[in-house]
């Protein structure tokens, strides 16, 4: 069911981002230009244009929230929390005690030497 409903996804924004760049620019850049006396006249050419995005935008957003629901539902209840795996220890030989002290505690001891670079002598 996932994958129909991916592939009509796929589907609808690639006609979208075609119906989109089917529209006259204000511009000019980009678009199918002015003139040319065709089946519709620019006005209707509009009109028409203007629906389809519409239609295939709805049908986009739709077909978005349909694959959250679907993605939301067989991922299960879940925590990051409640993961029951083993906390990774850090590698040997890594300092890794805190720089700053706790809220509201004292500050650690100094390490094992001047928090200042050495002067060059």
């Amino acid at each position: 069911m996932e994958q129909v409903v991916l592939v009509v996804h796929l589907i609808l924004a690639l006609f979208l981002i075609a119906v989109v760049l089917l529209q006259r620019s204000e511009g000019g850049a980009l678009g199918m230009g002015g003139g040319g006396g065709g089946m519709m006249t620019s006005r209707g050419a509009a009109t028409a244009l203007s629906k389809m995005t519409w239609f295939l935008a709805i049908a986009f957003i739709c077909t978005s929230l349909g694959l959250t629901v679907l993605a939301a539902r067989d991922r299960g209840a879940s925590a990051v929390i409640e993961s029951t795996e083993q906390p990774i220890a850090p590698p040997s030989g890594l300092d890794f005690t805190p720089v700053l002290p706790p809220i509201g505690g004292p500050m650690p001891p100094p390490a094992d030497g001047p928090l200042a670079p050495p002067s060059p002598e």
